[in-house]
């Protein structure tokens, strides 16, 4: 395992739709590896493949490392099959645009579907801070950053803050 550059906004890959993982290989399982590696190493509690320069649906989380409750997820071609009509408005920060945290409203629960990285099917519900993180991580691999959720003043006002670092 080893720990990989991170991409930083306004690196294009961070803007392009990924393609689906065809197959679990040896070289899936070693990105999944290192990018929980990577992901514990920022700090972060989420990372998709596009932060780390792989244009692949996968990414990794484990929301409640930080406070010893270890639980990552490899989330291989992940899909949300259901949300809730509730929303949840959070603050959320993204390792890809360090530095900067953004008001983003999301449907405050979801259930996702995805392959794990024994080749097994999961389905779970997420709520609170582990939907939100879910939505992001997705968010990555259809292209989009924290900064498409805002209005163009605050999102103005965020890079502007983002530039200026």
């Amino acid at each position: 395992m080893s720990v990989r550059e991170i991409v930083l906004w306004p690196d294009p890959r961070l803007t392009q739709t990924c393609v689906p993982v065809e197959a679990i290989t040896p070289e899936i399982e070693t990105l999944a590896a290192d990018m929980l590696e990577t992901m514990y190493a920022a700090p972060g509690r989420g990372l998709a493949a596009p932060q780390v320069g792989v244009l692949q649906r996968l990414f990794v989380m484990d929301v409640g490392w930080k406070e010893g409750k270890s639980d990552p997820l490899v989330c291989i071609n992940p899909m949300l099959q259901e949300v809730s009509e509730d929303r949840a408005t959070g603050e959320e920060g993204c390792l890809s645009i360090p530095g900067v945290l953004a008001e983003v409203s999301r449907p405050a629960q979801v259930q996702m579907v995805w392959t794990g990285i024994n080749g097994a099917r999961y389905v779970q519900s997420f709520d609170g801070f582990a939907a939100a993180c879910v939505q992001h991580e997705l968010d990555h691999l259809d292209g989009v950053v924290t900064f498409d959720h805002l209005g163009a003043d605050a999102r103005a006002a965020l890079m502007a803050e983002y530039a200026a670092q």
